[in-house]
């Protein structure tokens, strides 16, 4: 039995077991309690980790669980190559060529920047995974080059599948249904829903929280932590992710496909559509932690990242996962979240950016 057919059912869920989906990940992945963490932290409340830093293709993370609905095998019939972009250190591109290498495809990552030292972090990562390289000068110059790369494909008598930006898509979203399932069984009953705590830049993990807590009518208390990007940029890109997946669990009368119709006003798919924007009307987004910017660690994070060490044995990146590790050091230590509440701490990977 599913992690999902064991929590319920109903249309939505149905229509999730239908969608293509290209098993990556090594799932379900643990929650264990951090009570260590917790003593040293003077809380009453319960911690846990949710391990997805243990989701496996290519040093796991968030990424695999995305990467598994775009790749649907469907869209993959004649491809010869994936096509993606990031940072010179991007944990999306490094999943990406991790399952490309599993697939037996080529990939090329086009990527703004160089690093200071190839053979470190990730940037060493996607070159021992076997993609191509293209670096371009920024950001604003990735879109042109991925076309010119696919294009190259296509003149080889390949076939280039463009994977979008951090698999930040409504497919992608449709990957954290599956963690929300697997969360609510590894929590357990009780009165008060956990506070769920995860890193937040491109708005599709928290969307698929959003989602996921949306379908099977759990309340947990999700909090989004910018890890550079504006609060109120997150909160409305999770929220559009969250939606446009749900059209994809219901989809539009004659549609057979669930990838188009506009929003229902009526039915089960307006309900669910209602149900999403509650859901998201009740998170917390926050951008306090986020500091000078990307990939720019911070005091808290780095004393986060020691705590977690030091009381848990759970390793963090600079980049993501320190900081939201310091949002929920410090809403434990200010009583924000109280003895007796639990809280999840979401670990989405990034490890390699320690060795950048």
């Amino acid at each position: 039995m599913s992690v999902l057919r064991s929590t319920g059912s109903g249309p939505a869920l149905a229509r999730l077991d239908a969608i293509g989906r290209t098993r990556l990940a090594s799932v379900p992945t643990p929650l264990f309690p951090a009570a260590a963490l917790a003593g040293h932290l003077g809380t009453g409340a319960q911690v846990s980790i949710k391990a997805d830093d243990c989701t496996g293709l290519g040093l796991g993370g968030n990424k695999v669980r995305k990467l598994e609905y775009e790749l649907d095998p469907t869209r993959l019939q004649g491809v010869t190559h994936l096509v993606t972009a990031g940072g010179p250190h991007s944990n999306h591109c490094r999943v990406t060529a991790a399952a490309a290498a599993r697939l037996g495809l080529g990939c090329t990552l086009v990527v703004n920047g160089e690093p200071d030292d190839p053979e470190r972090g990730n940037a060493h990562l996607h070159r021992l995974l076997g993609a191509r390289i293209v670096t371009v000068g920024d950001r604003g110059e990735r879109g042109p080059a991925i076309e010119k790369e696919a294009r190259r494909i296509g003149a080889a008598d390949g076939r280039a599948l463009v994977v979008p930006l951090g698999a930040s898509t409504a497919r992608g979203a449709l990957g954290y249904v599956h963690a929300v399932a697997e969360m609510r069984n590894q929590v357990g009953g009780g009165n008060t829903p956990p506070w769920v705590f995860t890193s937040s830049s491109s708005g599709g993990t928290l969307a698929g929280l959003i989602l996921g807590c949306a379908i099977l009518d759990w309340r947990a208390r999700l909090v989004g932590v910018s890890a550079d990007e504006p609060a109120a940029w997150i909160r409305e890109t999770a929220f559009g992710l969250a939606t446009a997946a749900a059209r994809l669990l219901e989809p539009g009368p004659g549609s057979s496909s669930g990838n188009a119709g506009a929003e229902g006003t009526s039915g089960p798919r307006a309900g669910l559509a209602r149900r999403v924007r509650r859901m998201a009307e009740d998170v917390f987004v926050t951008d306090d932690f986020a500091g000078a910017g990307y990939g720019i660690a911070t005091a808290e994070g780095d004393e986060a990242t020691r705590v977690f060490g030091a009381r848990a044995g759970v390793i963090l990146d600079p980049v993501y996962t320190a900081k939201a590790a310091a949002a929920l050091v410090a809403r434990l230590r200010d009583g924000t979240i109280s003895a007796g509440d639990h809280a999840v701490f979401l670990h989405t990977g990034g490890h390699p950016a320690l060795f950048r």
